[in-house]
């Protein structure tokens, strides 16, 4: 991947990171898995949708998700978010449930989340490719440290923020980027994943939304209309 293919509002906060050997070595990987005939998703073109439609600068919320989603048709570039007309995940269908009990959202039919992206909540994927049908199949490969320098971004840029974070693994990956401990001007939320395996154990009743709009709000910023 080249400094080119990232939106302009996010080029240098991660250039450094891009002409980087690890980075370099990333794309090059990509490339051969793609011309062996293995399907990645999402597809060239998407896969930093989240960066795109959320520039550096309007950034007020945000959500951490692990990987893509490797079904067909399901990724495209939002974590958590699926395309239009595509089944709403399970993970997500209880996303909506702690959406409607903390804030009285209706649950929607659509999970395509590019409403919540065009606001301001940043939704962002540890790693942004997936192998068709192999869940965390790209993880490891160099991605950790192109999203970590996108999180930092936010954190350093001064103004508040609010960061969801579902589950251990986007626990551990702000665990990496300085300036998301306690003390800090950021509000960080941490909860068990929404996952049907663990959404039962403090997921649910964790009013996230509620709380990030209250923060934004405290510090003059707008609120998500979730």
């Amino acid at each position: 991947m080249s400094a080119d293919q990232v939106p302009e509002s996010w080029r240098e906060a991660i250039e450094p990171v891009l002409a980087a050997p690890e980075a370099r070595k990333l794309g090059g990987w990509l490339r051969k898995q793609e011309d062996a005939g293995r399907t990645v998703y999402p597809p060239r073109g998407e896969r930093l949708n989240a960066l795109a439609l959320t520039p550096l600068d309007q950034v007020r919320v945000v959500i951490l998700g692990q990987d893509p989603y490797h079904g067909p048709g399901q990724a495209h570039g939002l974590a958590f978010s699926v395309r239009d007309g595509v089944k709403v995940p399970p993970s997500l269908v209880n996303i909506y449930k702690e959406l409607e009990s903390d804030l009285g959202v209706a649950r929607r039919e659509n999970g395509n989340l590019e409403h919540w992206a065009r606001q301001g909540v940043l939704l962002l994927n540890n790693t942004l490719t997936v192998e068709a049908g192999q869940a965390g199949s790209h993880a490891g490969r160099g991605w950790d440290a192109i999203t970590d320098a996108c999180v930092q971004a936010v954190v350093d840029r001064g103004d508040p923020a609010v960061f969801i974070l579902w589950g251990s693994h986007a626990k551990k990956k702000a665990s990496r980027v300085k300036g998301l401990g306690a003390g800090d001007h950021h509000l960080v939320l941490t909860s068990p994943h929404p996952s049907p395996l663990s959404a039962h154990a403090g997921f649910f009743g964790s009013r996230p939304f509620s709380q990030a709009n209250a923060f934004l709000e405290r510090h003059g910023r707008a609120p998500i209309d979730w």
